[in-house]
């Protein structure tokens, strides 16, 4: 599991940018105004081979008791409880306040791993205003500035010292390792779509055994089972517990879980509420997984619960908000009445059989050349892009790579129809598939004078 790193402190020092430093985006909103971030904001970073998830978080006041700011505290609790490490963020320029006080005392009773970040310190590594900082009790106060990268690179080494980069399961596997390993399945959704009630079923349904795996952090829970002779690992975001030899599912939504699940698994089952409709969570969690790469098998629980008038706007929905789901087959089930429990099986067993497929070199190269002499690639300027042959490069998600020449005019559309023949051949679906196109050097170009 990726590790979880929570940006603390008080508002305006600086952690929306420390964040977007991080992530290599700008996904949380950076302004010189306090207060601007009131909900918890997640992104992947990477630093030196670590992978981690890193919370950004308002403005932290801990003793409020009323209004946003009570909301805003408790959002940031909620970080810190599902981080491994915290970073405390102070601004040394504005110097220490009562409020940097508050949530020292407060980060000292939790009980995780935190590093003191004293952010814009630009040119300021051996600066006296630093020294006031060791009154929080919090360790040793890091100088960095999120703005120009200065520090950044230590302060994320020092928090994720104790995480060993994952080695990566799913490289060149020559010995054919992988057919061995179960099939790792995340079932993802809000809170209340039916995700407790959908493995029960699975589990009450197989009479499976069922137990907890070493090695598992916090609350991810990995259940081996088997079905029909293939293996399985359930990798559960309901907030599963253990209760004697029952398991009693609790909804408790958490993002990370769900994050985490989902970079961990093999396909992901999006189970969506069909009373409820799609919502952005869902969209969102799907986004999360076709980044990814991960196979998805998309599940509308509660079908039996809706009329025919429901159904049809529902579907209509999930066509336009999904729209980049496409390649995703969707199911209509009811996990409380135990409907639908076998396609949704063959579903996720055809995406993962996808996700794997092996294309040879010269099937992928006849595909490409006969798409072109049905329809060639829009000319740019005075040249044709030309597809000359094609090869895998990757699984799960498959990845072809097409090399020839003037390739980077190949337009989006052209890809999607390349996309459409290769899915159609190899009868590819609930996977993403990535084109990569690789143009060789013109030996002209650099003789034009």
């Amino acid at each position: 599991m990726k590790p979880v790193i929570a940006l603390v402190g008080r508002p305006n020092v600086g952690k929306s940018t420390l964040f977007n430093r991080l992530t290599g985006t700008r996904d949380a909103i950076v302004a010189d105004y306090a207060g601007l971030t009131r909900d918890r904001h997640y992104g992947d970073g990477k630093v030196s081979g670590h992978e981690f998830i890193v919370i950004d978080t308002g403005g932290f006041e801990p003793d409020s008791d009323a209004g946003i700011f009570q909301e805003m505290a408790k959002q940031t609790r909620q970080a810190v409880a599902e981080s491994d490490a915290v970073i405390f963020v102070v601004d040394v320029r504005a110097g220490l306040s009562a409020q940097d006080h508050d949530i020292a005392r407060y980060l000292r009773t939790v009980g995780k791993r935190v590093l003191l970040a004293a952010n814009k310190a630009e040119g300021m590594k051996d600066a006296p205003q630093l020294a006031e900082f060791h009154e929080l009790g919090i360790g040793e106060p890091i100088a960095i500035s999120s703005a120009h990268g200065q520090g950044v690179r230590s302060l994320v080494e020092l928090a994720l010292q104790d995480f060993t980069p994952p080695e990566d399961e799913d490289d060149e596997d020559p010995d054919g390792e992988r057919e061995n390993r179960p099939t790792r399945l995340a079932v993802a959704g809000r809170p209340n779509v039916g995700k407790s009630t959908l493995i029960n079923a699975w589990l009450g349904e197989e009479r499976l055994v069922a137990f907890d795996l070493p090695g598992t952090t916090r609350d991810a829970i990995h259940v081996p089972f088997e079905r029909g002779g293939k293996r399985y690992e359930l990798i559960d975001t309901a907030g599963l517990r253990r209760k004697g030899r029952v398991f009693e599912a609790i909804e408790k939504f958490s993002v990370v879980k769900t994050l985490q699940a989902i970079a961990d698994a093999n396909v992901v089952l999006l189970l969506i509420d069909a009373v409820e409709g799609v919502s952005d969570q869902d969209a969102h969690i799907a986004g999360y997984a076709v980044e990814a790469g991960r196979a998805i098998v998309v599940a509308i629980n509660k079908w039996d619960a809706i009329d025919s008038y429901q159904r049809e706007r529902l579907e209509r929905s999930i066509e336009s908000r999904l729209a980049f789901l496409k390649f995703a087959p969707v199911l209509h089930i009811s996990a409380k009445r135990r409907q639908g429990l076998g396609p949704l099986w063959k579903a996720i067993d055809d995406a993962w059989s996808s996700a794997t497929r092996k294309m040879t070199t010269p099937v992928l190269t006849r595909l490409i050349i006969e798409a072109v002499q049905f329809q060639q690639p829009q000319r740019a300027g005075a040249f044709r892009p030309k597809l000359r042959y094609a090869h895998q490069g990757g699984q799960n998600p498959p990845v072809v790579v097409i090399h020839g020449n003037a390739l980077e005019h190949v337009t989006d559309s052209y890809k999607r129809y390349l996309e459409g023949r290769i899915r159609e051949h190899f009868k590819l679906t609930g996977t993403p598939l990535r084109i990569e196109m690789r143009s060789s050097d013109n030996p002209f170009a650099k003789k034009d004078g």
